[in-house]
């Protein structure tokens, strides 16, 4: 019976491939006993247990480049989380720790290499980051999602396995006109879906709000994910045009996803994942501080294999309404662009990564 942990989260685009694959390694083996490590006071926190795993907090925070002075403790709180680690190890007993990128992957990937014990990196950006780099140097294998990743890692221990993508998305079998009745929308119209991640996107939002009239006038309905902070503000723009639906979170993605024509989003890794399996043409607006500015390169990865548009954030205001269009009107840069995200789709990458996984676990008995 294997025993793994999955360290790791923050944000969903590490928290639904962690999860993902748990699964994978649950439907190889029933018997896999899989425990996740996460941040205190972080999303996994929640979500994992959702997802039916127990999950243990350590208390790590990363580097706060806005103000120093809240860097002074981090110290303290990584040899207090290395210890914490250690202890979790000692208990669990793991055959093999994975990391998935978040404040918690670095100390527990770090105490289980002290350990000798075997550890994989599910690296899912264009961009590796500093403590990924660093963690990959012992690191047995790491998985990759996109090419040229040997600048970041150890060519011979690189894996090309995609990212992981909920099932729900990556087996849906709903048609657009299950998707459009869904948000009450009409068959005969172009549709448009508008999605900035959990908080929204600020440029975006403000973007789509200012050129409404524009938009439904060339014929677009939309669905239009704000995110909470924009949400009053986007259902008062919205209100005098009943073919935009406007949804703080939207829950049901594979409904959303059936239902779009074009999609305007940003460029996190598991967005980018997922836009390459639903083949939708997309205009990515990536968030230009993420760390190392990863998005931008993800979305570049992209725009250089002519599967996607690019817009930088400062653009959005001035730019996006007018690609949007003219995409819009140009069917044979959709369909361009539709089969090559098709090219680069890899729908079961949560299971290549659960038997490289489980590879690494039996060469070590």
């Amino acid at each position: 019976m294997m025993k793994a942990i999955i360290a790791g989260g923050g944000t969903g685009g590490h928290i639904f491939p962690a999860v993902a694959i748990a699964n994978a390694l649950q439907r190889m083996d029933a018997g896999t006993e899989v425990l996740f490590v996460g941040a205190l006071g972080k999303m996994e926190m929640e979500k994992v247990p959702q997802a039916g795993y127990k999950i243990i907090g350590l208390d790590i925070a990363g580097l706060n480049r806005s103000n120093w002075l809240k860097n002074l403790s981090l110290p303290f709180k990584l040899w207090k989380s290395r210890k914490k680690a250690k202890e979790i190890i000692a208990t669990f007993k793991p055959d093999i720790v994975i990391g998935v990128g978040g404040y918690a992957s670095f100390p527990m990937l770090n105490a289980a290499q002290s350990l000798g014990i075997p550890t994989l990196i599910q690296e899912q950006n264009s961009f590796a980051g500093k403590s990924n780099k660093i963690l990959g140097k012992q690191a047995k294998a790491i998985c990759v999602a996109y090419d040229e990743m040997q600048v970041f890692f150890p060519a011979e221990r690189i894996i090309k396995t995609g990212n992981p993508v909920r099932a729900v998305i990556a087996q849906s079998t709903i048609s657009r006109s299950e998707g459009i009745g869904f948000f009450g929308l009409r068959e005969d119209k172009k549709t448009l879906l508008i999605v900035g991640g959990s908080l929204g996107a600020k440029a975006i939002n403000e973007a789509i709000a200012a050129n409404l009239e524009l938009l439904t006038s060339a014929g677009l309905q939309i669905i239009w994910q704000t995110g909470e902070p924009f949400y009053a503000e986007a259902v008062k723009a919205a209100a005098d045009y009943p073919q935009v639906k406007v949804h703080a979170f939207i829950r049901q993605m594979e409904q959303a996803y059936a239902a779009a024509d074009i999609v305007i989003s940003r460029a996190g890794a598991l967005a980018i994942a997922e836009l390459c399996i639903v083949a939708k043409p997309v205009i990515f607006v990536p968030y230009p501080f993420a760390a190392e500015d990863h998005q931008t390169s993800n979305a570049l990865s992209l725009t250089r294999k002519d599967a996607a548009i690019m817009i930088k954030n400062d653009e959005a205001q001035l730019q996006l309404a007018g690609s949007l269009l003219q995409l819009l009107k140009n069917e044979e840069q959709q369909q361009q662009m539709h089969r090559n995200l098709k090219q680069e789709a890899i729908a079961n990458a949560d299971e290549r990564i659960a038997q490289i996984i489980t590879d690494i676990v039996n060469l070590k008995n």
